[in-house]
């Protein structure tokens, strides 16, 4: 073999390295939350379509967090700190998201329940994790989640005692839907001053 033939090979096995690591840390949002929902790993809620037509008596106290990735520039925040509803009703509850930059910002939210033994029991209704939210220069928005607890959590005996379950989000970066990349590159073509800095 040819020093020649050695440098290529050790080029294409580069490339190949940099394109499969790439492509795991695009997909790593989605395949996280496919992982976790098939194991229950990490707090992984259920998702449902509506909560009991007859909720227990007993009453749970859910917590909201909200934190952010470190490049991620929103101000994001829960509405509110807790609620206390009781086990199997429908709960409502509000974050707040603000993009304080001049541009256009892209991110997705990813989740998780602590403690991990109460996660397969929170079941969301509805919620705006790993949908892509985009906020223009400026704006601010109130992202609802729905949710319950289910009954069976009174029967799981590393969870039964839980009396607090809180729920967090973490807001990260990502990239601009096409629309708003080809708008800019289109100003930029026709020699217009950019639409965002």
């Amino acid at each position: 073999m040819s020093l020649e033939t050695d440098k290529r090979k050790t080029v294409f096995k580069l490339v190949g390295v940099i394109l499969t690591m790439g492509s795991l840390a695009w997909a790593s949002v989605p395949l996280y939350d496919l992982f976790c929902r098939v194991t229950g790993w990490g707090g992984a809620t259920d998702v449902a379509e509506a909560a009991m037509d007859e909720p227990l008596q007993e009453e749970i106290t859910v917590r909201f967090d909200a934190s952010k990735a470190k490049d991620m520039p929103w101000d994001f925040k829960p509405e509110q700190r807790k609620v206390k509803l009781r086990i199997g009703a429908e709960g409502l509850a509000f974050y707040e998201a603000h993009n304080p930059t001049d541009r256009p910002i892209a991110g997705t939210a990813s989740f998780n329940v602590a403690p991990y033994s109460a996660g397969a029991y929170f079941s969301k209704i509805d919620c705006f994790c790993f949908e892509m939210q985009v906020l223009e220069p400026g704006q601010t928005v109130s992202m609802p989640v729905t949710f319950f607890v289910e009954p069976e959590i009174l029967d799981d005996p590393d969870a039964r005692f839980v009396k607090t379950i809180t729920l967090s989000y973490t807001f990260h970066e990502t990239d601009l839907p096409e629309e708003y990349t080809s708008d800019q590159a289109a100003l930029e073509t026709q020699g217009a001053e950019p639409k965002y800095n």
